[in-house]
């Protein structure tokens, strides 16, 4: 192997997978086209920005004079192009999906890039059972597999032996103990949620996906996000995320409507960030002027095109999908 062979201007990935990744698109927007769905484009750079624990926007200064480069806006580039699209979705649009480049802060590894490609679409008038279908569907023709549905209370009675949904900060503290899974010492059970993201990513999640694509549903209503809460007793949060051979590849919402729970929901993912020693995010957005006009019942999900690549071509890691990751961009 010559110097050049391992210069750090070529690509990571083969002229192959650059194909692979090319029909990968074109069957994702015949999948919706021939839906009669709309593809949409909304800005990367925004003032808005979701605010969730453990997603980190990246903040950018929207300078005037470039004399002064750290003097401006701070704006962010976009996590998700959620808060776009369902402004969309308030203004009168019914069937919406986007392809576009998504940053996240700190997501570097094996299966993290802080830019990588998102898909996500949204779908006026489905219903919670009618989101989690339509994402079944896309997967089945994607991949060539039927699809497996699990709820979140199954999936951890049959790989942590607790309820998710009733049990106590000490018994899945208990769960952990015993499994002998290394946590800090900070993890004292009184953070309920902390606890079963543990728990669901060392015990239930290397074997979601195993055999055939799973859609986990129902979910702690404590970690809704944008998600409804249903009535039940116990209430689950409307959200459903897919697996695919214990990797993570999509994640829906029957949406949250009502403006007033997301703004004591962004209240409470702003003190559980500067708890974590993180900065805040701006709590007031356009999103929120939107549904207070009035956003119309409906499901979206988000997924990444990347880890769908990769499970659908065998690839082990993000550098394998990617021309160039962040260490070569």
């Amino acid at each position: 192997m010559t110097t050049d062979d391992t210069a750090d201007w070529r690509p990571t990935c083969s002229l192959e997978m650059l194909r692979a990744r090319s029909k990968l698109l074109q069957q994702i927007r015949q999948f919706f086209l021939s839906r009669d769905f709309l593809e949409v484009e909304t800005p990367l750079l925004s003032h808005d920005s979701v605010i969730d624990r453990h997603l980190d926007p990246l903040g950018v200064t929207l300078f005037r004079d470039p004399r002064s480069p750290d003097v401006g806006e701070q704006v962010w580039l976009q996590t998700s192009p959620e808060f776009g699209m369902k402004r969309l979705l308030a203004a009168g649009a019914q069937k919406i999906f986007q392809l576009c480049k998504a940053f996240r802060g700190g997501e570097v590894g094996e299966r993290h890039n802080v830019e990588f490609t998102m898909l996500e679409w949204y779908r006026v008038g489905d219903n919670y059972a009618a989101g989690r279908q339509l994402l079944a569907d896309l997967a089945s023709e994607i991949l060539g597999s039927s699809v497996e549905m699990l709820t979140y209370a199954d999936a951890f009675a049959q790989h942590v032996g607790v309820d998710p949904l009733t049990a106590s900060g000490e018994e899945l503290l208990t769960a952990a103990k015993k499994r002998q899974i290394e946590m800090p010492d900070s993890y004292d059970g009184s953070d309920r949620d902390l606890l079963l993201e543990l728990l669901l990513s060392e015990l239930v999640e290397p074997h979601l996906g195993k055999t055939s694509p799973t859609i986990l549903y129902d979910y702690p209503a404590s970690q809704a996000a944008l998600a409804e809460v249903s009535d039940g007793n116990p209430p689950v949060a409307e959200r459903f995320e897919l697996y695919v051979r214990g990797i993570e590849l999509a994640n829906g919402y029957h949406e949250l409507l009502d403006p007033q729970a997301l703004v004591t929901r962004n209240q409470t993912n702003n003190q559980a960030r500067t708890g974590d020693g993180k900065y805040p995010l701006p709590e007031e957005s356009r999103l929120l002027a939107a549904m207070r006009h009035g956003l119309p019942a409906c499901s979206g999900t988000a997924l990444g095109v990347d880890r769908l690549l990769m499970v659908k071509t065998g690839a082990t890691t993000m550098d394998d999908v990617q021309a160039f990751p962040i260490e070569r961009a």
